[in-house]
């Protein structure tokens, strides 16, 4: 991870949102790695992963080199798990102790991937509700979308956003209408270069620190997803929460840390599991 993150600091941020999109379908159970085969559709082409999730070859080449030194014995779950925790230490972030022993799936779910994975056009509600079905609670939820403070999102996903209440919520600056002008000029209203990104923290975006729930603050959240936390009138709990990662980084590294430890708990109850010899098929 050490060398994937030296040569691009954004591959923190693809692995960390890897781990996110396993850990909410099906648990963290690796089905997200599952490439599409005859008898198998996996998760890669569900709306909220398509052209969006990257980073696949980080864990493949992590895996095989593990598999060289003592195949058979740790989970791609695993790696992707722990991959997650050295990504976030890498560029700034906390760090954890967490569950190992998670076993790779044998099975993937394109539906769950549809239903389960926020996504950046929903409100509020909606969000907090995909959460508390993972077992999860609002704080973690306000917590776990701080990793945004690195990474990038796609035209896309903020279109709505920067031509709608955007300008709405943002503080009158100067500034503040600079770096609307800018989003817009390379993310045009009639559509086209969707595949077009900008960082979800303009300000520090290869450093994870609380700088994105600074941006909240002012109004100038990229993904309405994420200003709905701080703007939205049924954002009550969601508020207090960004008011306070905002003033106070420990805060916000400890309880990060915590809710990432508590979503990487999530298991698959169905699947028995294997340890797969390549993280892309299950064993045969």
């Amino acid at each position: 991870m050490e060398c994937a993150v030296l040569s691009d600091p954004r591959n923190a941020a693809k692995i960390v949102r890897l781990h996110f999109h396993d850990c909410f379908v099906q648990g963290c159970d690796g089905s997200v790695l599952l490439d599409d085969t005859i008898t198998l559709q996996g998760e890669k082409t569900a709306t909220p992963n398509v052209d969006s999730l990257k980073g696949f070859e980080i864990i493949d080449s992590i895996k095989n080199k593990v598999e060289s030194d003592c195949p058979g014995v740790v989970s791609c779950a695993d790696i992707l798990a722990i991959a997650a925790r050295d990504s976030t230490v890498l560029v700034g972030g906390p760090d954890w102790e967490m569950y190992l022993g998670r076993k790779d799936s044998k099975t993937a779910s394109y539906e769950l991937a549809n239903s389960n994975l926020p996504v950046p056009s929903e409100g509020i509600l909606p969000i907090i509700t995909k959460f508390l079905y993972q077992g999860l609670s609002v704080t973690d939820m306000v917590a776990l979308s701080g990793s945004h403070t690195i990474g990038v999102a796609r035209c896309q996903n903020y279109r709505a956003r920067i031509y709608g209440d955007y300008a709405v919520t943002a503080d009158q600056s100067t500034a503040s209408e600079s770096y609307l002008n800018d989003l817009r000029a390379s993310c045009p209203a009639a559509g086209g270069d969707d595949d077009t990104v900008a960082p979800m923290d303009n300000v520090t975006p290869n450093l994870f620190d609380n700088s994105y729930y600074q941006i909240l603050l002012r109004g100038e959240g990229l993904l309405n997803s994420d200003q709905e936390m701080y703007s939205s009138f049924l954002g009550v709990q969601t508020k207090q929460l960004v008011l306070q990662y905002a003033h106070d980084p420990l805060a916000f590294f400890h309880q990060f840390a915590q809710s990432m430890v508590a979503m990487g708990n999530i298991t698959n109850a169905v699947d028995g599991g294997e340890v797969r010899r390549s993280c892309r098929f299950v064993n045969t």
